[in-house]
C-alpha cells in the first residue's frame, strides 16, 4: 500500500499507466490520471492523508441480451464496459464502515450492528449492512473502511450503478480481511443477497455476475447461487460495429413496482406448474392452459411468461452465433429480444406514466435514422433495443462503424450532448490498481 500523497505522484508520473489503458483504453489514460487523482485529493480531505491507501475500480455492465430472465433461472449476455465506481480505501481499527460517494451523503454503517432493519430500506448504507451480514453468514470476516467513491456509471442508464456499488464494498472486505479468497461469482450472490434482502429490491444475478466476473459472458442461473459463466471472445469493434447506449434522461425512481411486477408475474404462471420460476417450463406445455390463467392470472402475466420462454432460447442462439462468428445471427437476435421486450415483457414504458415515453422515442428515432440511409435493421444492418429493466433510461444499439459519428450526432440532437454513449468491452470485472494489472 502507498500514502496518498505517493499515489497521486505515481498516477501524475505514468505510474499507473498500464492499469489505465487496461481499464480504459489508451486514449483515455491521460483522463483517467487526472480523475483518480482527484478521487486521492477528495479522500485526503475528507480522511486524511496519513494512513496507507488502496485503490479499487468495479465495472458497469451492459445486457446484451436476455431481458428480464436472470430472476427466473434463465441465461443471458452480458459485458462489462469500460464505465465504472472507483475507490479510495483506507482500513480503519475501530469497527466502522465510513464511504463517501461523491455527491451523496456520507454512509456510516458499524459493522457490530448489521441486523436487518437497521438501515432504511433502499438505502445505500442497507445494501453495505446486508453485504456485511453475508460475509458474516458465510464464514468471512469484516471490518471497517474508510472510502471514497466516484462513479461514471450512469444511475439510471441500465448500467448496473448499484450492482457496481455492491461489488465494491465486497471486493474491498475480500481484499482488506479475506486475502481476496472469495471467487467473483460468490460476491455476485452476496451483492444480490443485499439487494434482495436489506435494500428491498427483486433483482435477478445478472447484473452483479458481469460486474464482478468481467469480459463478455454467457451466463445460465438455471441452479440457484452457481452460474455456469462462459466468457466470450466477442468485440463489437473487431465485428465492424459501435456499441452505444443512449440516456433518454428518464428517471428510475418510483419504478420499484414495475420492475417486480415482472419477476412477481412470470412466477405465478410458474406456480400453476409446480415450480418456482419459468425455467424448464415450454410454450407447448404452457398454450393449452392459457384460456384457465387468463382468468386467474390476466393476460400479461402469460405475455411475460411466454417472453421468458422464448428468449431464453433466443439467448442460448446468440451465444452459438458469437462462438461461430455469425455476426448477422447475433444481430437478428438482438431485434428479436428488443421487439420481444416492447410487446410482450412491455417494460419500454410505465403504464403508471403513460406520457413519459422516452425509450419508445429513442427506438423510433433510431428506426428512422437507419431507414433514411438504407440500412436494414438486423442481419448485415442495424440493431437497437430496450437496455437493461428497462420503463426508462437507456436504448441499446449496435451500429455499423461507419454509421457512428452520425448516429451519435443525432440522438445528441434529441436527447442532448453527451446522450449517446460508446462503450467499450472491459476484460477485467472487479479488481485493485497495482502498478501493473
Amino acid at each position: 500500500m502507498t500514502t496518498v500523497n505517493e499515489a497521486i505522484k505515481k498516477f501524475l508520473d505514468g505510474g499507473y499507466d498500464k492499469d489505465l489503458a487496461t481499464l480504459y483504453g489508451s486514449a483515455e489514460v491521460a483522463n483517467q490520471r487526472k480523475r483518480w487523482a482527484a478521487a486521492l485529493e477528495s479522500f485526503e480531505r475528507l480522511y486524511g492523508g496519513d494512513n496507507p491507501v488502496r485503490l479499487f475500480s468495479v465495472p458497469g455492465r451492459s445486457e446484451i441480451s436476455g431481458n428480464h430472465t436472470d430472476h427466473n433461472r434463465g441465461c443471458v449476455l452480458a459485458a462489462a464496459v469500460n464505465l465504472d465506481i472507483i475507490a479510495i480505501v483506507a482500513p480503519r481499527s475501530d469497527g466502522m464502515i465510513r464511504l463517501k460517494s461523491e455527491g451523496f451523503d456520507e454512509d456510516v454503517v458499524d459493522t457490530s450492528n448489521i441486523a436487518p432493519g437497521v438501515y432504511p430500506k433502499l438505502s445505500s448504507s442497507a445494501l453495505i449492512a446486508g453485504i456485511c451480514a453475508a460475509f458474516v453468514e458465510r464464514g468471512y470476516k469484516i471490518g471497517g473502511f474508510s472510502a471514497y467513491t466516484t462513479s461514471n456509471v450512469i444511475k439510471g442508464s441500465g448500467l448496473s450503478s448499484s450492482a457496481a456499488f455492491e461489488v465494491m464494498v465486497g471486493h474491498i472486505l475480500n481484499s482488506l480481511y479475506n486475502d481476496g479468497k472469495i471467487s467473483a461469482p460468490e460476491l455476485a450472490v452476496i451483492g444480490q443477497y443485499s439487494e434482495n434482502e436489506f435494500f428491498g429490491k427483486p433483482c435477478g444475478l445478472m447484473d452483479q455476475t458481469a460486474c464482478a466476473v468481467g469480459g463478455f459472458v454467457a451466463i445460465d442461473f438455471e441452479v440457484p447461487g452457481h452460474a455456469k459463466i462462459e466468457k466470450l471472445d466477442f468485440s463489437p469493434e473487431d465485428a465492424g460495429y459501435a456499441l452505444f447506449i443512449v440516456n433518454t434522461g428518464g428517471s428510475h425512481a418510483d419504478l420499484n413496482e414495475d420492475y417486480a411486477s415482472i419477476p412477481r408475474e412470470m412466477k405465478s404462471v410458474a406456480a400453476r406448474f409446480g415450480r418456482d420460476a419459468m425455467r424448464g417450463i415450454t410454450a407447448d406445455e404452457l398454450i393449452p392452459r392459457i384460456p384457465e390463467l387468463r382468468g386467474e392470472l390476466g393476460d400479461r402475466s402469460i405475455l411475460r411468461a411466454l417472453h421468458f420462454i422464448t428468449e431464453n432460447e433466443r439467448v442460448k442462439t446468440q451465444a452459438d452465433a458469437l462462438r461461430s462468428g455469425d455476426m448477422g445471427a447475433f444481430l437478428d437476435g438482438v431485434d428479436a429480444s428488443g421487439r420481444s421486450s416492447f410487446q410482450y415483457l412491455q417494460n419500454v414504458f410505465t403504464t403508471h406514466s403513460p406520457a413519459e415515453q422516452g425509450l419508445s422515442l429513442a427506438l423510433m428515432l433510431t428506426d428512422l435514422y437507419f431507414a433514411s440511409r438504407g440500412v436494414k435493421r438486423g442481419a448485415g444492418g442495424y440493431a437497437c433495443r430496450v437496455h437493461g429493466g428497462g420503463f426508462a433510461g437507456t436504448i441499446q444499439a449496435f451500429v455499423p462503424s461507419e454509421q457512428s459519428e452520425g448516429y451519435k450526432a443525432y440522438m445528441d440532437s434529441v436527447f442532448g450532448d453527451g446522450a449517446c454513449i460508446p462503450l467499450r468491452i472491459r476484460s477485467y470485472g472487479a479488481t485493485e490498481l497495482l502498478g501493473g494489472i
